[in-house]
């Protein structure tokens, strides 16, 4: 099978959708499928939109140009539209629009949370058939082997790690953190690392921060602590929380968006004004917790096969979908979405 993934990968600490497509790849090129990141080959069975911004240095496609290859080179092609963002999480306007007419050329719509479908499809996203599947971590690289318990003597270490630098991503609560651990009784039984970019009006006085970490060198830091933290808000699929959990760390979260669907059961969610007596319980029960971790599921291998099981189901039903598809091609349609697409170049 001939598959197209409109993404560039990145090297070095990038977002979590850039691991999503490298994890994915991975387990194709097993399954002996070629892939390809553009859409030069005229016989592609499947092409997988991964983000419809071109302006993006990690995008080599969006819809528009997946338009182009269906009138002009293959009509039979198969398009999967993977959904992970929305305005939601930065605060900012128009990129659910641009979704909304990306997926127009897709025949199937997969959200990256249920939270992020029922989002979505409540503001009029036209999809002609959606589906959920959950983020995973790549458990080669996140793992609990080397991981050291809390002996519950020793200072409790927490650790969180984001990508992004922007105050949604929990600074609220990682500033109060931060304030607590001026005072001796906090200081003397918890550490903080913060691993990722801050954002520009921000410093750690009594915490840790370390600059953007990836693979290796991040799962190792990670499992050099015993708790994840993460106060994250509209969260579309985060990841983070669930390359530390592969890691055997118990959850300390804040359940908003995306996040209790890869967290509810392995930890204790909080909201902000909880969060210091949230964190005493983890205090008192982390060994509850920790016993729980090793089975802890959403791994790269489970979200990939439940790719590679959608795809295979489109193309033994492609006489299906191409007659179905029919029933979207008429010119306001053909307009509006090139005209959309081509905004981005």
């Amino acid at each position: 099978m001939k598959i197209s993934i409109g993404m560039k990968l990145q090297t070095g600490p990038w977002g979590g959708g850039n691991r999503f497509v490298s994890s994915l790849v991975n387990h194709l090129d097993t399954l002996g499928w070629q892939v390809s990141f553009d859409l030069k080959d005229p016989e592609l069975d499947l092409i997988l939109l991964t983000d419809p911004r071109l302006k993006l240095a990690s995008c080599s496609y969006n819809h528009s140009g997946i338009l182009h290859y269906l009138l002009h080179i293959n009509p039979s092609a198969l398009v999967v539209h993977r959904v992970n963002e929305c305005d939601e999480r930065k605060g900012t306007t128009g990129l659910n629009d641009l979704l909304a007419s990306a997926t127009r050329v897709a025949d199937h719509t997969v959200f990256v949370s249920s939270w992020l479908q029922k989002l979505h499809l409540g503001q009029g996203m036209p999809v002609k058939s959606s589906s959920v599947i959950l983020n995973g971590g790549n458990q080669s690289i996140f793992h609990p082997r080397g991981y050291v318990r809390w002996d519950g003597h020793t200072k409790l270490r927490l650790v969180t790690h984001h990508w992004g630098a922007i105050r949604m991503k929990g600074f609220d609560v990682y500033e109060q953190l931060d304030q607590m651990l001026a005072q001796p009784t906090c200081r003397d039984r918890f550490e903080f690392t913060y691993i990722g970019r801050l954002p520009d009006d921000f410093t750690f006085t009594h915490a840790q921060h370390i600059d953007p970490l990836d693979g290796q060198s991040l799962a190792d830091e990670i499992r050099g602590h015993h708790v994840y933290l993460t106060a994250s808000r509209n969260e579309p699929g985060s990841n983070h929380n669930i390359e530390g959990a592969l890691c055997g760390l118990p959850l300390l979260y804040v359940p908003h968006a995306s996040m209790p669907e890869t967290s509810d059961t392995w930890g204790i969610p909080f909201t902000p004004d909880q969060f210091p007596e949230k964190l005493e319980e983890m205090y008192a029960s982390y060994p509850r917790w920790a016993d729980r971790m090793p089975d802890y599921p959403f791994t790269a291998t489970r979200t990939c096969s439940a790719y590679v099981e959608l795809f295979n189901d489109m193309i033994r039903n492609r006489a299906q979908i191409l007659e179905r598809r029919r029933l979207f091609r008429h010119p306001w349609w053909l307009a509006r979405t090139w005209w959309q697409g081509n905004l981005e170049k």
